[in-house]
């Protein structure tokens, strides 16, 4: 019994911003309309465009629960959400107050510090000489942001730093505004940055902000919601904050107390919606503490109540959490859930309540007006796991389902919403957590790496690939070989390969069921293996049982991607190029023997691909299971039951058997294909082995017919001559005259220029890669794509030389 829940949250600013910029199109915007005829402008947009991620998904297969699907904004998580604020607030842990908050000029929003995307760029450090007030002296500062100098009240030094021991306690000058701030004493001023001596701002920067409660300095805000400066700052009022760091810059240089600018790069924080660079701005916010409620949830992974696939990302887990801010929850949109807190007119106390009061619960005015912002999207988000189950009500989806088993997710959102489900989970429900693993996948790259963004103009629609390469291949291609939490590149060349191996299980289904239709289908009881009738179907139902042992191994390791590998490598290399070919040697001797064995392994086989791979598996399985005697086909193949190794037997001794066969007949198809010999044309081959004489023996026919040979002598291997390639293999060595069939010397010639070739390749790429400047600038899929090349070529060299020596060249 299985629960997947499908629904979506109501991305609360990425919404809005995309409704705003409708509006904006046809000339208005949401205060024209008014709150109530924005939020039916914003649901009829969701009406629209909500359900397209939805119909992906179904594109590609996921089986969810369709009929319970759940939205953020639905009454049953909407209600959850108002008992959790409640909650939360009557246990102290949220609070409402003045503090620096993550601000986006263009969204008009307050941001966690989870929606702030920091990237490199190149900018300017500027110092600038304050002049003491006593005229003794002066101190530089060094900044990159030389505007919110118009909001300074101080300057700070470390109390170690001995060049400004005589100047703590003295007042020093703003410049421009002739403002007199106090020159402070705090350990947190990093010695070692610029001059060692910082103007503090606590308006507008987090760390100065707490150097000013820790000095009791005053704290001025010199910029207003749009970006633009307010009166603090004198003369640039008005002005946007670009415009005004290049005339305060020029101001400064005007009066003599600009000392100079130097190139400088550094980190800057930008809206992860609008792409803006996010304003650091003293504002007053909702705020829940999260110190309490992150302790048990990193008590909950150290304990190992809750694992996290794969395990690197629990040290990623704990940095975060140990160093855990207040978490900012109000949003200036209107699109969202309404904070549910109401401010009254008469006494200015603040009610919070579940429900909308008629009154103010200090006073009992009714006079009272409901907060205008509304909760951060995540906040919502956060109570996923209990909110959709009915929560807070005793239901029986509550009993049933919390806590969930899996929460699968991609790591890049491990704090953002992960870890808030773990706090709030296990803040709503008595300690519970709310799932026992956490597993993380990793990231779509563009086929050069890069991340898919749709600025970029790299990103592949996946119903476009659906309608090019079928949704099988694209699930295969995504998830084949890859590790937990590792990206994968989406290439054509990857969707090609993966669609080329569902071909390969349909047409070999259409093979077996061919032959089952001829009238020799399977008989008896279908739920039994087969009997084994040859040693290669001995052979093949011992590699079933080794697959299926191997796919459930991983699958319990949740490494996906190697379960995947394993059956790709096992029906494709084994059973479709392997058993299957030698099934057609023996239908065409008339012995019909094969078909039981064919249709129970890939029956089987349906079976262990079938998460992977569900629409052609099913399909197949559908068909395959009217053939068979004893199977109800009116049901889905996702009911029938996993195959484990405990299905089958395994046979070591037939494996053994069975890869001397197939080792001889790779190492003459190898040789045909290094000497050039026409596919269709027969040879003659001799072939010895001590130990699987026997086998070679009775294996014969097989052997010379995969790989077309005519004669084909067992225990009669020769020695090398000029007219002879002998192979010496693992189990068996196995020589072929090659006179007639190869200018022995014209081949040995060709091969010579062509391992000198290879040679002057390998060691030009040599020269490059050990090119340190190469290595260090080029991109890195370039670097390894040269890598890559060196290795083929150095491959290719030992082949070449191998052939030289068996040609006695």
């Amino acid at each position: 019994p299985t629960l997947y829940l499908p629904g979506a949250d109501h991305a609360g600013i990425a919404t809005q911003v995309v409704v705003e910029r409708e509006l904006a199109r046809e000339g208005l915007d949401r205060h024209q309309l008014g709150r109530e005829e924005f939020l039916r402008r914003v649901w009829e947009w969701v009406e629209r465009y909500g359900s397209r991620i939805d119909e992906q998904l179904k594109r590609l297969g996921v089986s969810c629960d369709w009929g319970r699907r759940s939205f953020t904004l639905d009454p049953g998580p909407s209600a959850a959400v108002r008992r959790t604020f409640v909650d939360l607030h009557r246990a102290g842990l949220i609070y409402r107050g003045e503090r620096i908050i993550n601000w986006c000029p263009r969204c008009a929003t307050a941001l966690s510090e989870l929606e702030v995307r920091y990237a490199e760029e190149d900018a300017a450090l500027y110092h600038v000489r304050y002049d003491l007030a006593d005229g003794s002296g002066h101190l530089v500062v060094a900044t990159t942001r030389p505007e919110t100098m118009l909001g300074d009240t101080a300057v700070a030094v470390n109390p170690d730093d001995d060049r400004y021991s005589g100047q703590v306690g003295r007042e020093a000058v703003l410049p421009i505004l002739g403002r007199r701030i106090p020159v402070v004493a705090d350990a947190s001023v990093q010695t070692d940055f610029g001059t060692g001596a910082l103007k503090v701002t606590p308006g507008h920067d987090p760390t100065d902000f707490e150097i000013g409660e820790r000095h009791g300095l005053a704290v001025i805000s010199i910029m207003n919601p749009d970006g633009s400066l307010n009166e603090e700052a004198g003369p640039f009022a008005g002005l946007d904050r670009a415009e005004a760091r290049d005339a305060v810059v020029a101001r400064l240089g005007e009066d003599g107390a600009l000392v100079r600018v130097e190139p400088y790069r550094h980190s800057v924080g930008h809206c992860d919606r609008s792409g803006d660079v996010v304003e650091p701005f003293i504002s007053r916010q909702w705020f829940v503490r999260m110190g309490p409620l992150a302790e048990p949830a990193m008590e909950a992974v150290r304990s190992g109540a809750i694992r996290i696939v794969p395990e690197r990302y629990e040290r990623v887990y704990f940095n975060w959490m140990e160093g855990i801010r207040d978490w900012c929850v109000s949003r200036q949109l209107w699109w969202g859930h309404r904070i549910p807190a109401w401010h009254c007119a008469e006494c200015v106390e603040v009610t919070v309540a579940a429900e909308d009061p008629a009154a103010c619960g200090a006073c009992g005015s009714g006079r009272i007006e409901q907060d205008p912002d509304v909760l951060d999207t995540w906040f919502s988000s956060g109570l996923w796991t209990h909110s959709t189950l009915g929560w807070p009500e005793p239901t029986a989806d509550m009993e049933r389902y919390y806590p969930g088993t899996v929460m699968e997710t991609g790591y890049d959102i491990l704090f953002f919403w992960v870890a808030r489900m773990i706090m709030l989970g296990m803040f709503n429900n008595d300690g519970r957590v709310p799932f026992s693993t956490v597993y993380l996948h990793g990231l779509v790259l563009d086929p050069h790496g890069i991340k898919m963004s749709k600025t970029k103009g790299n990103v592949s629609d996946p119903l476009d690939l659906v309608d090019a390469y079928g949704a099988d291949a694209l699930r295969f291609a995504l998830t084949t070989g890859n590790a937990p939490g590792g990206d994968m590149r989406l290439d054509e060349r990857r969707m090609e390969w993966a669609r080329n191996f569902a071909n390969k299980v349909w047409n070999s289904a259409r093979f077996v069921m061919m032959n089952m239709d001829s009238g020799a289908g399977p008989a008896g009881d279908w739920g039994r293996m087969p009997d084994p009738v040859h040693r290669e179907d001995r052979w093949i139902l011992s590699r079933l049982a080794r697959a299926a042992g191997t796919v459930g191994e991983h699958m319990a390791a949740y490494q996906f991607g190697e379960a995947q590998r394993e059956l790709h490598d096992f029906v494709r290399g084994e059973y479709c190029d392997w058993y299957i070919e030698m099934a057609k040697v023996r239908l065409r001797a008339g012995d019909r023997s094969a078909v039981a064995v064919l249709a129970y392994v890939l029956e089987r086989t349906l079976r262990l691909l079938h998460p992977f791979m569900p629409f052609v598996t099913e399909v197949v399985w559908q068909r395959l299971t009217a053939r068979l005697p004893g199977v109800r086909g009116d049901r889905s193949l996702m009911t029938r039951r996993y195959p484990g190794a405990a299905d089958g037997r395994i046979d070591e001794r037939a494996e053994e058997e069975m890869e001397a066969v197939m080792e001889l007949v790779r190492a003459v198809r190898n040789l045909r294909a290094e000497f050039r010999i026409q596919p269709s044309l027969r040879i003659a081959a001799a072939a010895d082995s001590d130990s699987m004489a026997d086998a070679l023996g009775e294996e014969a026919g097989a052997i010379a017919a995969l790989a077309m040979i005519d004669p084909l002598t067992i225990g009669a291997a020769h020695a090398d001559g000029a007219d002879r390639a002998t192979l010496v293999l693992a189990r068996s060595t196995v020589s072929v005259p090659l006179g007639g069939l190869v200018d022995v010397g014209a081949e040995a010639r060709r091969l010579s220029d062509e391992l000198e070739s290879l040679a002057a390749g390998a060691e030009r790429l040599r020269g490059r890669l050990g090119d340190g400047r190469f290595v260090d600038r080029a991109p890195p899929e370039v670097v390894e794509r040269e890598r890559e090349r060196l290795a083929a070529l150095d491959e290719r060299g030992d082949r070449v030389r191998g052939i030289l020596e068996r040609l006695g060249g």
